[in-house]
């Protein structure tokens, strides 16, 4: 660190508001407010799509408490979006919270210790207990509507904590833009949408397999699946041929062998060629089931032959659907095997079936092994492995597939042509980094059904549906009722169906509402369409659509961006955004994802009060897009030093004398002293390439870029001119220097604004009106002339000197008689043009330059205490 960059030392006449003290406590309640008061960062809606820079925000899920991961990619938007206001763009940029769906319920229920029955009427007068039960078995049951009350209140003041972390954190948002995805004008939207896909076509409603999450009793869609690794076992279990004569399986999950209609192997299979199109029976069971050929089955997985059952997984689905299968489910919604014997089982196979039902799946699982060895149809003991299991990402327990009628929204999954159009959107998409475009692909062409939007939740956005009911209470499933537009939101399990009254209500001849609310991605993936005024405000939404980026984590490809694309292919016929940046995860220091149930994840408003918003920006915006990074308090810590440097800095080049009204404007005459303007030209190619990488979306590359100019700056140049900055060669050169200090300031000011904003504000309001957040983003000089390699040259051979003073354990005040320094030709002369300032750092008589290969410093003679001294 160069020394005395305090600035102790000031000029006689200071007309700068510079603070004795400066430091970085405070600041960010200090200018938070007044960023709010002013309106520093409000979108002006009297604008045009070309001066426009919109940006789709990722809302976070307010159910709980936000993590250092959420600094970390929420800090990495907020750079983008300074840097382009600074470019001039009317930048629109809103910040929403997804507080409806399940985490918001699970919340609630554990918060307040209820749950939610519909059947129960509504208490106007109820109040949570002050204690909540520690157990789920005894938590108190209450109606929809309450339960949907206490979502609310908690939400909302979850959210607020939030906004006020956000802030702390100096997130630019226009906080007038901010939104819920379960308020009114998201429910509204969300519902329009729906009914726009179900007008066009793309939305329908289907009897078929579902996954589904036994604990939460809801669907679950293919892009909430998680794999996860569980330990499990290959049962080998003996199937009969009409003699008698056994064929084995091999099965994790003997317990649905009650559910079995059919064994598969692949039709190359040599060794069950004969078997093709014979009939065996199930053991314990009896049942008569075929044998099939199909390519999904592979010969080298344990036997080569397959037990299918409805359903045991996605691939039975498959077979299932392909080979016309007969459709026998055992296992209810709540996990356990259905009580009433199913008709297809009988004889002996009855006693066997009584002595599961009722049970979960492992205990089923436990006894069925039982009854296998009695009959001898297990063949040796199951083999132990470990292997995938599908869990719904937000889930406890593995996800069964039950029939069940739920709502879809075509994806491609089974559409090839669907498919092919949202892979070419994803082509028009630029990504950043542009590798992340293969996931979208990959999930795109993976797709093996439609989107399931259906929830049987309480907390989220209703499916605005009715249907009417037949003379025997049936619902007609084929002509549903709709709510006029004007007429949304609406909720029908609170609302009586156009044309009724509430008392015909689930009576013969009147109606029923639509039980379900909509997933919640079918909200979030409208949020351009919410937050930018479809349907409400042509000209906003004319003026924002396609927003110019939509940022993002890369684990959310699947399911947001994915659901995003869906909807705005189908509603606009278009991409719903221009650029697509891509952040990493935050992993602990052991570069382990964080989580929750892990323990290891870090909580950032102790991180924010301990180090600063600043520091963490600086740790957050090091990092490339698309890269996980670990959390790394060292880094963070550095950030903190240099925030607290630029403020010691700018207050020692204040305090010399320097002005707003020394700052260079472009295109003025450059400086005539060869070391001013080699820092102008130094600072011109630093402005042009942050500049490139901002619009690249390479921000960690300006940020390293204009931190290595400053620390340039203050430890060479700042050391290198204090003599010419008081005046000791003359009033020219001290106004040619203070130029050059106060150009520079300026300029490092608005570019480290976008990383570092608490920082840069308060030195920009000790010398400038205004917001250096509203200020331009800086320009090049015309300092061509000027040689950029000079700067870098004379602060090695003062380093040289100093480490020569140090060596003899001198004060670095000590004069030099003399020194020697040596250095190739090019070098010599930027050595020569900065001779002066080189001999007044360095306090130096005398100093002798010569022709060498390589720049040394030699013969550094010293003056102490009136003798001179050999370094």
């Amino acid at each position: 660190m160069a020394e005395n960059i305090s600035g102790t030392d000031t000029p006689a006449e200071n007309q700068n508001n510079v603070p004795d003290k400066p430091a970085l406590e405070g600041l960010e309640s200090k200018l938070s407010a007044r960023w709010r008061d002013e309106g520093t960062y409000l979108f002006s809606p009297e604008t045009s799509r070309e001066q426009v820079f919109s940006i789709d925000t990722p809302p976070p899920t307010a159910s709980g408490s936000l993590h250092v991961g959420h600094m970390f990619s929420y800090t990495q938007t907020d750079v983008i979006a300074r840097f382009q206001r600074m470019r001039g763009k009317n930048v629109f940029y809103p910040l929403g919270w997804d507080d409806n769906g399940l985490p918001t319920e699970r919340r609630v229920q554990n918060y307040y210790g209820v749950r939610c029955n519909p059947s129960i009427g509504y208490d106007p007068d109820f109040a949570p207990p002050a204690e909540p039960a520690k157990n789920e078995r005894d938590f108190i049951q209450i109606s929809r509507r309450n339960f949907i009350e206490l979502c609310e209140e908690l939400a909302v003041d979850d959210e607020k904590v939030f906004e006020d972390l956000f802030s702390t954190l100096g997130l630019s948002v226009d906080w007038n833009l901010s939104y819920r995805t379960i308020d009114n004008t998201s429910r509204a939207v969300s519902q329009r949408a729906f009914l726009a896909n179900l007008a066009a076509g793309d939305a329908y409603m289907a009897e078929a397999p579902t996954l589904w999450d036994v604990t939460f009793r809801t669907a679950v869609a293919q892009a909430e699946l998680e794999d996860r690794e569980r330990p499990g076992a290959f049962h080998r279990v003996a199937f009969h041929r009409p003699g008698g004569d056994p064929v084995y399986i091999e099965t994790t999950r003997p317990e649905l062998i009650p559910a079995a209609v059919a064994l598969v192997a692949h039709p190359d299979d040599e060794r069950y060629q004969a078997l093709f199109g014979t009939k065996v029976t199930s053991p314990l069971f009896g049942v008569e089931l075929e044998v099939k050929a199909h390519p999904l089955a592979k010969p080298d997985k344990g036997s080569g032959l397959v037990m299918v059952c409805t359903f045991g997984d996605l691939t039975d689905v498959t077979w299932w659907r392909e080979l016309q299968l007969p459709t026998r489910p055992i296992v209810g919604r709540d996990g356990r095997i259905i009580a009433e014997t199913p008709d297809w089982i009988t004889g002996d196979g009855v006693a066997h079936y009584a002595a599961l039902a009722g049970k979960t799946t492992f205990s089923a699982k436990e006894s069925i092994v039982g009854f296998l060895r009695e009959s001898g149809d297990l063949d040796g003991e199951p083999k132990p492995i470990v292997h995938p299991v599908n869990f719904y990402e937000k889930g406890d327990k593995p996800l069964e597939v039950v029939t069940s009628r739920q709502w879809y929204i075509r994806n491609g999954g089974r559409d090839a042509e669907r498919r092919e159009k949202l892979i070419q959107r994803g082509k028009e998409l630029e990504f950043h980094p542009s590798f992340m475009r293969a996931r979208y692909e990959n999930w795109v062409e993976g797709l093996n059904g439609d989107w399931l939007v259906s929830r049987q939740r309480f907390f989220g956005v209703p499916i605005p549906v009715w249907y009417p009911l037949d003379a025997s209470g049936e619902p007609d499933y084929d002509h549903p009722i709709l709510p006029a537009d004007e007429a949304l939101p609406v909720d029908p399990a609170a609302e009586a169906a156009p044309g009724y009254r509430e008392e015909q209500r689930d009576q013969p001849g009147g109606f029923a509402g639509d039980p379900d609310v909509l997933d919640t991605w079918a909200t979030s993936s409208l949020t351009p369409q919410i937050v930018g005024g479809w349907s409400r405000d042509k000209k906003l939404f004319s003026n924002v659509f396609p927003f110019d980026v939509r940022p993002q984590a890369h684990e959310i490809i699947r399911t947001w961006l994915f659901s995003s694309m869906v909807r705005a292919d189908a509603l606009q016929d278009a991409t719903p955004w221009r650029h697509a940046p891509i952040s990493g995860w935050v992993l602990d220091p052991d570069r382990k994802k964080m989580s929750k149930s892990k323990g290891n994840v870090v909580v950032p408003t102790e991180t924010l009060e301990q180090f600063g918003a600043d520091a963490v920006r600086y740790w957050s915006a090091s990092a490339r897009l698309g890269v996980d990074t670990a959390f790394d308090t060292g880094q963070i810590k550095i950030g903190r030093r240099l925030a607290i440097k630029l403020l010691n800095a700018s207050k020692f080049v204040l305090n010399l004398g320097a002005t707003e009204h020394d700052v260079l404007k472009p295109g003025s005459e450059p400086l005539s002293n060869p070391l001013d303007l080699a820092l102008l030209a130094q600072l011109e190619g630093v402005i042009k390439q942050a500049t490139q990488a901002f619009e690249s979306y390479e921000y960690a590359r300006a940020l390293q870029l204009t931190e290595s100019f400053f620390w340039s700056f203050t430890d060479d140049y700042v050391e290198l001119i204090k003599d010419r900055a008081y005046g000791a060669a003359g009033a020219e050169e001290q106004a040619s220097v203070l130029a050059a200090l106060a150009t520079t300031l300026d300029s490092l000011l608005r570019l480290f604004a976008p990383f570092i904003p608490f920082a840069t504000e308060e030195v920009w309001s000790w010398w400038r009106t205004g917001s250096v957040h509203q200020a331009a983003w800086p320009e090049s000089f015309d300092a061509s002339s000027g040689d950029t390699q000079m700067l870098g040259t004379l602060g090695i051979a003062l380093s040289g000197i100093r480490k020569a003073k140090s060596e003899a354990k001198v004060k670095q005040r000590t004069e030099v008689l003399s020194a020697r320094i040596s250095a190739p030709a090019h070098q010599l002369k930027q050595l020569q043009n900065g001779l002066g300032d080189l001999r007044a750092a360095a306090n130096a008589r005398e100093i002798s330059l010569s022709e060498g290969t390589e720049l040394t410093v030699a013969d550094v003679v010293l003056v102490e205490a009136g003798e001179s001294v050999q370094a």
